[in-house]
């Protein structure tokens, strides 16, 4: 089959719209670091060499055929849930939480990030096997199962954020698969009865305060909600064009905490304004756009579900990620994807991107 592949189906105004926004988020990890105790670090050439690292990759995963990646997924799922196993014993502690594993030359890898692309594909054989129009209980049942064992280990790290990123991809893929209506209120009713069992036993003490400060930031200004008011100061201060490069008081007098990695969007708009943060905002809705085209044009279900399942990834990054920079979200530490800096991250976009590459190259080929 690879034989009939040219780079001339490849998606170039997809890497085109990725590359611009990885662009603007390099340089917004170099200005908001400037003045910080960042600025040393040279954080901005890290991400540069991450995103080089990613487009290579994102090539080379192009060309692999991903029905072979199907027919194995269940190896790969199996290797993603012992990496989770492996991060509880062996794992570095951080703030609390056990999320990476070191590796030779002092760099870290965090396991989850990669499990969201084998979630994707395992589900993604699931419904691309099943030839019914309609989910029955057994279909939902299993991809419950499918999703919910990363989902816990995960959550047992403990990684609330990335756990819940989990949700969009089995909530797409039940979707697509045929869920009916009553089915899906049924499951909607059960998560809320359950709700306050999760609050009471499942979530740490410094997650529930999270929630509660997000409802009411203004009560621990200067604990929990120092992140969130500070995030909107920033935002607000930026008004309709924005402060200037590196001339953002809140990012460049360190207020704003860790500004290169969850709140770049807070730096940029402090920096760039309303106007700045449309036209990023209008980039991902391109990127977003391309993905679900390529959806609609791939050659089998299977493949269809892949990608919309990394559309449903990354619309829910984009849509937490924001919304908690502007208060409309509680703060549960997912990155901004392409713009955030972080090594695991940026590879695990690009590794999702060459997968929707690897099915827009084979749409013509049967």
């Amino acid at each position: 089959m690879t034989k009939y592949l040219s780079f001339r189906d490849f998606d170039w105004a997809l890497l085109a719209v990725t590359l611009a926004i990885c662009g603007i988020g390099i340089t917004e990890i170099y200005t908001a670091t400037m003045s910080t105790k960042f600025a040393s670090s040279g954080l901005h050439m890290k991400q540069v060499y991450w995103v080089v690292g990613g487009v290579a990759v994102m090539f080379l995963v192009s060309l692999v055929n991903y029905e072979m990646l199907l027919e194995n997924v269940h190896w790969f799922y199996i290797a993603s849930l012992l990496s989770l196993v492996a991060v509880a014993i062996f794992g570095r502690k951080y703030l609390g939480a056990k999320r990476w594993i070191m590796l030779p030359g002092g760099q870290h890898f965090q396991p989850s990030e990669w499990v969201k692309l084998i979630l994707i594909l395992a589900l993604a054989k699931y419904f691309s096997d099943n030839v019914r129009e309609e989910a029955t209980v057994t279909d939902i049942v299993k991809a419950g199962l499918i999703a919910g064992i990363p989902f816990l280990l995960v959550l047992r790290q403990p990684d609330l954020g990335t756990a819940l990123t989990f949700v969009p991809v089995a909530v797409m893929a039940l979707f697509l698969g045929g869920i009916k209506f009553k089915h899906a209120a049924v499951i909607v009713i059960v998560a809320a009865m359950l709700a306050p069992l999760g609050w009471h036993y499942a979530l740490k003490p410094y997650q529930k305060q999270r929630l509660s400060t997000f409802l009411n930031p203004e009560v621990d200004a200067q604990g929990s909600g120092y992140q969130i008011n500070q995030s909107l100061i920033a935002v607000g201060s930026g008004g309709l064009w924005g402060k200037g490069a590196a001339k953002g008081t809140q990012t460049q007098g360190d207020f704003l905490p860790v500004p290169q990695t969850d709140f770049i969007f807070a730096a940029l708009a402090e920096e760039h304004g309303f106007v700045g943060c449309l036209f990023v905002l209008l980039l991902y809705f391109v990127l977003l756009m391309r993905l679900i085209h390529n959806a609609q044009t791939a050659p089998d279900r299977a493949g269809t579900l892949v990608v919309m399942g990394v559309v449903a990834i990354l619309g829910f990054h984009l849509l937490v990620n924001v919304g908690m920079v502007v208060g409309y979200m509680p703060v549960t530490g997912i990155p901004l994807p392409l713009m955030s800096y972080g090594g695991s991250s940026v590879l695990f976009t690009f590794l999702a991107l060459g997968l929707v590459n690897n099915i827009r190259m084979r749409r013509f080929v049967n």
